[in-house]
C-alpha cells in the first residue's frame, strides 16, 4: 500500500487525486492533507479517509478551525510554510502529491526531495522558477519526480523505454482556450466570464485563463525543458481543439510516439500514483467504435504573445522565467478583477520583463529566486497602478 500526501487537497487536482484514490482503496492510504484556507471541505475530506495530519496555510483559517472544533483531537493540525514542510517530510509517506499552485510550492518540494521521496508534481511553477535547483536536489537525494500535468505525463509514457539521445522534438498540445476562434480585435472586449468557459478541460480560475492567452503553454515548455533534458530548440507547440493526444514525441527516425486519452485528470494522476502498474481507469476512456475528429495546427504568435514571451525568457535563462511567472500571476489577477483587459497581460509581462530582467544567466539560489519573484511582483502592480 502506498501513502500518500495530498498538497492541495481542496483545488481541483485535488479533486481528481480523490477520486482515484477512492478507487483504489486498497491501494493507497492518505497520511496527510494540506489547503490554503478551506476547512471545511479539509475536515470531511480527513473524515473521510481518516487523515491524521492536516495542514492550513492560511494562519486566519487555522485559528478558525481550531475554535469551530471541526477536527477532532486524533487529528494533528499543522499551520503555515512550516507545517506544509512538515507533511512533506512525514516519515510514513511514500508519495508527496503537489497540486497547489503558486510559489509557495517551492520549499514543500524540496523538503520532500531532501527526505527521498516520490514527488508527484502538478505545480508548473517550482520548476519554471526553480528547475536547476530542484532538478539538483533530487539528483542529489536521489529522488524520483513523476510529472502529474496531463502534458508531460503524457511525455513521461511516450519516453518510456526510449533514450533521450534519441528525441528529435517533443512537441506539447493546446487546446488554444476559451478564444481561440476569436479575431484578434474581438479580444480587446472579452470578460473573465467567458475566460473561464474552457471548452474541453475542468481547471482552476488561473490556469483556465492561461489557457486563453497560452501563458499556461509558455509556463508547460519550460517545465518540460527541466524535466525531460533537451534544448529549448526541441520544444514545439501544436493547437489541438479536442485536447485528446495530450502530448507527442518525434524520434530521430522520423516516428512519432503520440499519449491520447479524455481530458481528465484523472488518468495522468491514475498513472503517476499506480506508476509502474496499469489498472482500469476511474472514468471511461476513448470509444473508436465511432468517427473521430482529431485536428492540430501551428498558433499564431500574434494571437498568443504570452506564448512567445514565455520562449523568450526560457532562452534568455537565469531569473528570466521566474520574473515572466510572477508578471503573470499579477497580470491574471488584475484582469480577473476588470483592472486591464486582456490583451493587456501580455504588455504587463513584456514590460515587466524589461524593467527587471539584466540579462545575467548566473547560477541561481533559491534566495535569488524568491527575491526575483518579490521583486518582479512589486513592479508589475505598480505599472498596473500608473496606466
Amino acid at each position: 500500500m502506498k501513502r500518500i500526501v495530498l498538497l492541495g487537497a481542496t483545488g481541483s487536482i485535488g479533486e481528481s487525486t480523490l477520486e482515484v484514490l477512492r478507487k483504489y482503496r486498497d491501494r493507497f492510504q492518505l497520511v496527510g492533507i494540506a489547503a490554503n484556507n478551506n476547512f471545511k471541505l479539509l475536515a470531511k475530506i480527513a473524515e473521510e479517509f481518516a487523515v491524521r495530519d492536516i495542514c492550513l496555510f492560511d494562519e486566519k483559517s487555522y485559528v478558525a478551525a481550531k475554535q469551530s472544533g471541526v477536527f477532532s483531537r486524533e487529528r494533528n493540525l499543522h499551520v503555515g510554510e512550516e507545517g506544509l514542510n512538515a507533511l512533506a517530510m512525514l516519515g510514513d509517506a511514500d508519495i508527496v502529491v503537489l497540486a497547489m499552485t503558486g510559489i509557495i510550492g517551492i520549499k514543500p518540494a524540496l523538503a520532500a526531495i531532501a527526505q527521498g521521496k516520490t514527488l508527484a508534481l502538478a505545480n508548473k511553477e517550482i520548476l519554471v522558477m526553480a528547475g536547476a535547483i530542484v532538478m539538483e536536489a533530487a539528483r542529489k537525494h536521489h529522488a524520483t519526480i513523476l510529472p502529474m500535468d496531463s502534458e508531460h505525463n503524457a511525455i513521461f509514457q511516450c519516453l518510456l523505454g526510449e533514450k533521450t539521445s534519441t528525441i528529435d522534438s517533443i512537441i506539447l498540445t493546446a487546446s488554444g482556450g476559451a478564444f481561440r476562434d476569436y479575431s484578434i480585435e474581438a479580444l480587446k472586449q472579452v470578460t473573465p466570464e467567458e475566460a473561464l468557459k474552457h471548452p474541453t478541460w475542468r481547471m482552476g480560475q488561473k490556469i483556465t485563463i492561461d489557457c486563453a492567452t497560452m501563458a499556461n503553454k509558455g509556463l508547460e515548455l519550460i517545465e518540460a525543458f527541466w524535466l525531460f533534458d533537451v534544448k529549448v530548440e526541441q520544444l514545439k507547440v501544436l493547437i489541438h481543439p479536442q485536447s485528446i493526444i495530450h502530448s507527442m514525441v518525434q524520434f530521430d527516425d522520423g516516428s512519432i510516439k503520440a499519449q491520447m486519452c479524455p481530458p481528465s485528470m484523472t488518468f495522468p494522476i491514475q498513472n503517476c500514483l499506480l506508476f509502474p502498474e496499469r489498472l482500469p481507469p476511474c472514468k471511461a476512456t476513448l470509444d473508436f467504435s465511432g468517427s473521430m475528429k482529431l485536428e492540430l495546427f501551428h498558433p499564431d504568435m500574434k494571437r498568443y504573445p504570452c506564448l512567445q514571451l514565455a520562449i523568450d525568457a526560457l532562452k534568455a535563462g537565469g531569473v528570466a522565467p521566474a520574473i515572466f511567472n510572477a508578471a503573470n500571476e499579477v497580470a491574471v489577477d488584475a484582469f480577473n478583477h476588470r483592472r486591464i483587459e486582456f490583451l493587456k497581460i501580455a504588455d504587463l509581462i513584456d514590460k515587466t520583463l524589461q524593467m527587471v530582467f539584466n540579462g545575467s544567466s548566473c547560477q541561481l539560489s533559491l534566495d535569488k529566486v524568491m527575491e526575483t519573484h518579490n521583486y518582479a511582483t512589486e513592479v508589475a502592480k505598480k505599472i498596473i497602478n500608473e496606466l
